[in-house]
C-alpha cells in the first residue's frame, strides 16, 4: 500500500497536474482574499473560502481522472490487481495519494488568517472550523471523482461524469427547492446535498453530524470504487460470476444502509451535541438564562414556524432545535404556507412574512415577526441595508415568557418636566422583559396609577411643584418603588430634592469633573465611575459603565430609620470636584466655589418591614434607584461602554419589580452581534499580498512543476 501510495503521489509532481491543482486552488483562494480581506478590510476568512467552493468541480475531476481509469487504459491495472495487496488498500492508497495534494493546499491556505492577523482581530474557531468543512468537502469531492474514475477507461468520460456528479451534489439544495420536494423524495434530496455540512462549518458551527456524513459518504464512495474493481477481478471466473455479482450486490446494499444509519443515529442527537457553537458571539448557543428558564418551565407551548421546514431559516432552526432540546414542554411545528395559506387567520389579521413565528401556550399567543429576528442598519457606503445583530432567541424567550405569565406588570414614565426619553435598546429591553410602558402627569391625576408596578423619572430639566413632590414623597411612604435619573440643570429644583431629601439623599451644586483620568472617558465631564460591589452591580463589575455630565450624590446616613438603608453602587474618585458654575469655567481644575469630591453618582434606597425573628428575611417595601446623569440611558453612552449600561438597567429594572421569588418572569436576552472587528490595512500591506498570494506563489508552483516536467523529459 505504501509504494502505490508513493508511486501515485509522486506521479502527480513529475507532471504540472499536482502543482496546477495547488496552484489553481491557492491563486483563487488568495485573490478572493485579497479583494474581502485586504481590500474590503473584511476579518471573516469564510467569505473567500465559500467562493472558491464552485471550484471543486472543474479541479477534482481533472485530478482524479487518470486515479483509475488511466490504469485500465494502460492495461496497468491487471499488474497491481495481481499483486498481494487487498483491492480496498489498491483504492485507499489512491485516494490518499490525491487527498495528500489537496491537503497541502488546504494546508498553506491556514497560514492567511495568520498573516492577516497582523491587521486586526481574526475569529480563528470560526476561521479554522470553515477550513475543516472546506476540507472534508474536498476529500468528498475526490472520493466521488475516484469512484467515477474506477468504472470507466477512459479519462474524459471520467473527468465528465465527475463534473456533472459534483455540480448536482453542489446545486442540490436549490434543486429541491426548484422542484418543491416534499416527504421522502425531499429527505433523499438531502442526503445528495454535499455542501450543506460544509456551510454550517462555514457559518461557525463545528458540525458533528455533517463531519459524520462526509466521513461515511467519503467512505461509502471509496468503498463503492472497490466493488467496481472487485466486478471487473472476478469477470474471469465465470463459473462464480452470478454468486459473486449478487455478493457484491449485497455487500453494496449493505454499505449503503449502514451510511444511512449512521447518519440517522447521529442526526437523533441533541442540537448542542451535534453543533457545536464556535462563533465567538456564541449565535447558536442557549445563554444560562434562557437555559434556566426554559428548563424550569411548566407549561406546553407550541411554536409554530411558517416556513416549510427545508427552506427554513437554517440559524432560526438551529435555535428552535435547543429549546426543544432543552424541555419537553416545548413544541416546535413547521407550517408550509403554500400548504396552509390561512393558518396564520387563528392568530392574527395580518400575514406574517416567511419564516415568521406563532407562539402559542393555551388561549395565548404572540406572533414573532421574522423581520424582528435580525437586528439591521443602513450602509451608506454601499447605500444597502446590512445584517448587524441576531436576535432569535431574545425574541423566542420574551414570546414564551409572555405566553406563560398570568400577569404583565405595568411600570409608568413620569411626563410634563421636560424628562427625557430611553433609548431604543432600553426600550427594546422592556418590551422583551414583556413590561407594558405607559405615561403618566401628576398634573392630571392625583396619585401614583395603582398598578404601577415602578415609577421612572428620568432625567427631568424643569421641576415639579410641591403638590406632585407630596405625592411622590406619599407614594414612596407607602411602598412605591422608583427609579430616579438626574441631569444637570441651572433650573431651581426644591422640589425635586424634597422628594430625594424624603429618603435622605441630596444634590450637590454644579456638574462633577473628574481630575483621574483613569475614571473618565476622553473628556473629564464623560465620567466611568468606580463600580462598588453591591447586589446591583454583580454582572458588571468587571466593566465600565459610563455616566456624562453628572450630578454629585450625597447620602446622610444618621438620619435613617433603623428598617432604612442607602447603599452606594457607583462613585467618583476621590480627585473628583464639582463645578458650580460650569457655564462660565475656565478650566477642568478646581476654582472659586467648586466643590471637593469624592462624590456618589449612584445611590439604592430600601426601606425593609421589621421582624421579629433575626433569621428571618426582611421584605423590601419602599425601594429607589438614583442615578446621577439621565444619558446613562441612552443608546449613544451604552455604545460607548458595549452595552454594559444596559446591563445595569436590566439587573435595576428586575430588581424594582421585586421578582426575588420567580426572576425568570422578567428575562431579557441582548442582541447577539453579526458584527466584527474590520482590518486595518494600508494601501502598500493590500499591494505586497496582493502581489505575493495572487499572483507569486501560485505562479512558482507551476513554474516548479514546468522545469521538473521539463527536466524529466529531457531525463
Amino acid at each position: 500500500m505504501k509504494a502505490i501510495f508513493k508511486r501515485e503521489f509522486l506521479s502527480y509532481f513529475h507532471t504540472v497536474l499536482g502543482f496546477i491543482f495547488i496552484a489553481a486552488i491557492l491563486f483563487f483562494f488568495g485573490l478572493y482574499s485579497y479583494a474581502y480581506n485586504m481590500a474590503g478590510a473584511y476579518s471573516e476568512v469564510t467569505y473567500p473560502l465559500q467562493a472558491i467552493t464552485f471550484l471543486f468541480m472543474i479541479i477534482v475531476p481533472l485530478l482524479t481522472m487518470k486515479s483509475m481509469a488511466e490504469d485500465r487504459k494502460t492495461k496497468t491495472d491487471q499488474l497491481i490487481l495481481t499483486a498481494p495487496v487487498s483491492v480496498g488498500k489498491i483504492v485507499l492508497a489512491k485516494f490518499m495519494a490525491v487527498g495528500a495534494i489537496f491537503s497541502i493546499a488546504a494546508g498553506i491556505m491556514c497560514i492567511y488568517p495568520i498573516w492577516l492577523s497582523r491587521y486586526g482581530t481574526i475569529a480563528y474557531g470560526e476561521t479554522y472550523t470553515g477550513m475543516l468543512g472546506l476540507w472534508l468537502y474536498g476529500l468528498l469531492c475526490i472520493s466521488i471523482g475516484i469512484f467515477v474514475s474506477s468504472i470507466t477507461e477512459s479519462m474524459v468520460l471520467a473527468a465528465v461524469i465527475s463534473f456533472v456528479a459534483l455540480f448536482v451534489g453542489f446545486m442540490m439544495s436549490s434543486i429541491s427547492e426548484l422542484i418543491s420536494a416534499s416527504g421522502a423524495l425531499e429527505k433523499v434530496l438531502n442526503c445528495l446535498d454535499i455542501t450543506a455540512g460544509m456551510d454550517s462549518c462555514m457559518e461557525g458551527t463545528l458540525d458533528i453530524s455533517g463531519i459524520v456524513y462526509y466521513v461515511t459518504a467519503t467512505a461509502l464512495f471509496l468503498f463503492l470504487a472497490c466493488q467496481a474493481v472487485q466486478k471487473r477481478r472476478w469477470s474471469g471466473a465465470k463459473s462464480k460470476k452470478a454468486k459473486l455479482s449478487v455478493f457484491s450486490s449485497g455487500l453494496i446494499v449493505a454499505g449503503i444502509v449502514v451510511c444511512v444509519l449512521i447518519n440517522v443515529v447521529v442526526a437523533q442527537l441533541p442540537e448542542e451535541v451535534k453543533a457545536i457553537d464556535v462563533t465567538q458571539e456564541k449565535l447558536y448557543t442557549l445563554t444560562d438564562e434562557t437555559k434556566e428558564y426554559i428548563q424550569n418551565l411548566d407549561k406546553d407551548v407550541t411554536i409554530y414556524v411558517l416556513e416549510k421546514e427545508a427552506d427554513a431559516d437554517d440559524t432560526l432552526s438551529k435555535t428552535l432545535d435547543r429549546y426543544e432540546d432543552l424541555s419537553k414542554h416545548i413544541t416546535v411545528t413547521y407550517v408550509d404556507p403554500s400548504v396552509s395559506p390561512n393558518f396564520y387567520t387563528n392568530y392574527t389579521d395580518s400575514a406574517p412574512t416567511e419564516n415568521s413565528l406563532i407562539v402559542e401556550c393555551g388561549d395565548v399567543n404572540t406572533v414573532i415577526s421574522y423581520d424582528s429576528i435580525y437586528e439591521t442598519e443602513a450602509n451608506y457606503n454601499t447605500y444597502a441595508y446590512e445584517t448587524t445583530g441576531y436576535d432569535g432567541e431574545g425574541q423566542i424567550t420574551s414570546a414564551i415568557n409572555y405566553v406563560t405569565s398570568e400577569e404583565q406588570p405595568v411600570v409608568y414614565t413620569l411626563s410634563g418636566h421636560g424628562e427625557s426619553s430611553l433609548g431604543d435598546s432600553f426600550e427594546d429591553a422592556l418590551k422583551k422583559m414583556n413590561i407594558s410602558v405607559e405615561s403618566f402627569s401628576l398634573l392630571e391625576t392625583e396619585a401614583v396609577p395603582e398598578d404601577a408596578e415602578f415609577v421612572i423619572i428620568n432625567g427631568a430639566t424643569s421641576d415639579i411643584n410641591e403638590d406632585e413632590a407630596q405625592i411622590l414623597c406619599d407614594y414612596i411612604k407607602g411602598g412605591g418603588r422608583m427609579l430616579i435619573t438626574l441631569t444637570y440643570t441651572q433650573e431651581d429644583m426644591s422640589n425635586l430634592k424634597a422628594v430625594l431629601n424624603e429618603i435622605n439623599i441630596s444634590m450637590e451644586d454644579g456638574i462633577v469633573v473628574e481630575q483621574d483620568t483613569s475614571n473618565y472617558y476622553k473628556t473629564p465631564y464623560y465620567l466611568l465611575p468606580v463600580i462598588v460591589s453591591t447586589d446591583l452591580t454583580t454582572d458588571i463589575s468587571n466593566d465600565y459603565v459610563f455616566m456624562p455630565y453628572s450630578v454629585g450624590l450625597d447620602m446622610d446616613m444618621d438620619s435613617l430609620s433603623d428598617t432604612e438603608n442607602i447603599v452606594e453602587f457607583f462613585s467618583s474618585s476621590e480627585d473628583a470636584i464639582s463645578k458650580t458654575d460650569a457655564a462660565n469655567a475656565t478650566s477642568y481644575e478646581k476654582e472659586k466655589g467648586d466643590i471637593d469630591g469624592p462624590f456618589a453618582l449612584g445611590l439604592w434606597y430600601t426601606n425593609t418591614e421589621e421582624t421579629e425573628d433575626e433569621d428571618e428575611e426582611a421584605q423590601i417595601l419602599s425601594e429607589v434607584i438614583v442615578l446621577s446623569s439621565a444619558t446613562t440611558f441612552t443608546d449613544e453612552a451604552d455604545n460607548v461602554v458595549s452595552g454594559t449600561n444596559l446591563s445595569f438597567f436590566k439587573t435595576a429594572v428586575t430588581e424594582l419589580l421585586g421578582d426575588d421569588e420567580d426572576s425568570s418572569s422578567t428575562i431579557s436576552i441582548d442582541v447577539k452581534s453579526y458584527e466584527s472587528e474590520s482590518l486595518t490595512v494600508s494601501e502598500g500591506a493590500a499591494e505586497v499580498y496582493r502581489v505575493m498570494m495572487v499572483w507569486v506563489l501560485p505562479v512558482a508552483l507551476i513554474a516548479a512543476g514546468i522545469i521538473i516536467w521539463v527536466k524529466r523529459r529531457r531525463g
